[in-house]
């Protein structure tokens, strides 16, 4: 009987060493030598065949499991499913094989009280996170919890996805929550101090893209944690000096891309991200003017302006901003048809200051037409007509004929008038950013802890 339970505990043995490094012939051997080995377990940790293969990324063991109907949440010592190990070591393949199965993703862990969300947010695996997030829409947990309560599900000690993230220093992470409805300014329980919200957290951890991004979903800077303090004394007591000087309540406030608003969350991708990209770009523009003068510079953007006035007279007049005369237009309004530049497009619908009390928004209007701003769409912009005459114009021709349109604006019927003065007593937002800009994840490259 000795020699019997030897052998047994050999196949075992055998058995997780095959399902972690993907021999899928050994474990098929192995199973139909010893069918039952499939429930077993290893010692401490209660580990499954289907735990070792997920966590592996071993997709064809953990493929062959489930088709022999193994569940796809059991549970290890900790109460940790295989869909959670999978999100913690990023095996999207597997996460997704794991939900196509039916993983509940609103299991929690025994040790943290966490779910497979918080694992992906935490260790900053971001496909991971849009597939657990894409199967929220779609599931049970949509229509019994809700799909934003998920989003903001907490920990056992109070912290969301968005809290692990940004104090992780994941920013593309804290991009996809804040995107699907993570809450900007919830406070955490008993995670780091009692109080802390994303951007306490972030200014912690240093994370310049991850207080970017905060701050431009309208993170208030002004919030206190139990203790008292704000965001920038927390950047302050660990040394994050540029996160100090962006968080410094007396700095100039970013713009901040208005959520509320129905015509923005409803924008299709193309038009949110150029959209997006001109609002990153403007508040670094704002960053490196607040940054100007001390001993903390930001990394030199991927692209470059120079030239940018050089080719003014190879755009068609017909396709620039006849707001700014600057850029090229990019975004139109339906269902009136006028056309804007992104940046221009970001002065009428975006704010300087949150003002997380006030749940009613005016929505802004079409400064040409003054009709209500229903919704955004990417414009399709017309190539230049090298064929004609005027393309070798000059830059002070083309300037000529930009000037003459604004005699025109000025002089013309409707509402083009009032409309084109109303933004300009806006601010010099011609001059918020040039080029389509970027949203990229800079994080590590200033202040590292």
């Amino acid at each position: 009987m000795g020699q019997g339970l030897g052998c047994t505990a050999n196949y075992e043995q055998g058995l997780f060493i095959a399902a972690q490094f993907g021999d899928l012939e050994t474990v098929e051997a192995l199973l139909e030598r010893d069918p039952i080995l499939i429930h077993q377990t290893t010692v401490y940790d209660r580990h499954s065949a289907l735990h070792i293969a997920a966590a592996n990324g071993q997709i064809e063991i953990v493929s062959m499991l489930l088709d022999k109907s193994v569940k796809p949440d059991l549970l290890n010592r900790n109460k940790q499913t295989p869909l959670m190990l999978a999100a913690m070591h990023g095996r999207i393949s597997c996460v997704k094989k794991l939900i196509e199965a039916g993983a509940n993703i609103l299991m929690f862990d025994s040790s943290h009280g966490r779910t497979c969300l918080h694992y992906a947010a935490y260790y900053g695996h971001s496909d991971c996170l849009q597939a657990i997030l894409s199967a929220a829409r779609t599931s049970h947990v949509a229509a019994s919890w809700g799909y934003a309560r998920f989003v903001n599900v907490r920990d056992g000690k109070g912290a969301t996805p968005l809290h692990l993230a940004a104090r992780q220093r994941k920013p593309e992470c804290v991009h996809i929550l804040l995107d699907n409805g993570a809450l900007v300014c919830a406070s955490t329980g008993g995670y780091g101090f009692s109080g802390s919200t994303p951007l306490h957290l972030a200014a912690r951890g240093g994370s310049l893209d991850c207080i970017r991004a905060l701050l431009a979903w309208g993170a208030d800077r002004l919030q206190r944690d139990q203790s008292g303090r704000i965001p920038y004394l927390v950047a302050l007591k660990h040394k994050h000096g540029a996160c100090a000087a962006l968080l410094n309540p007396s700095s100039a406030e970013p713009l901040v891309w208005p959520s509320p608003l129905k015509f923005i969350s409803e924008l299709n991708a193309e038009a949110k991200a150029l959209l997006e990209n001109a609002l990153m770009e403007a508040n670094r523009d704002r960053e490196k003017n607040i940054l100007k003068g001390t001993a903390y510079t930001l990394p030199s953007p991927s692209h470059s302006d120079v030239g940018t006035d050089d080719n003014i007279s190879e755009i068609s007049d017909t396709e620039l901003c006849c707001i700014c005369f600057d850029q090229v237009c990019t975004i139109e309004v339906q269902d009136c048809g006028h056309q804007m530049c992104a940046q221009c497009t970001l002065a009428l619908c975006c704010h300087n200051k949150p003002n997380p009390t006030n749940a009613s928004i005016i929505a802004p209007v079409c400064p040409f037409c003054r009709s209500s701003i229903a919704q955004l769409v990417v414009a399709k912009v017309k190539n230049a007509n090298h064929n004609d005459p005027d393309h070798h114009d000059t830059t002070a021709s083309s300037k000529l004929r930009r000037s003459r349109r604004s005699c025109n604006l000025s002089d013309g019927g409707g509402g083009g008038s009032s409309s084109f003065k109303s933004l300009s007593a806006m601010g010099s937002f011609g001059k918020m950013g040039r080029g389509s800009g970027r949203f990229t994840a800079e994080n590590e490259l200033v202040d590292k802890p």
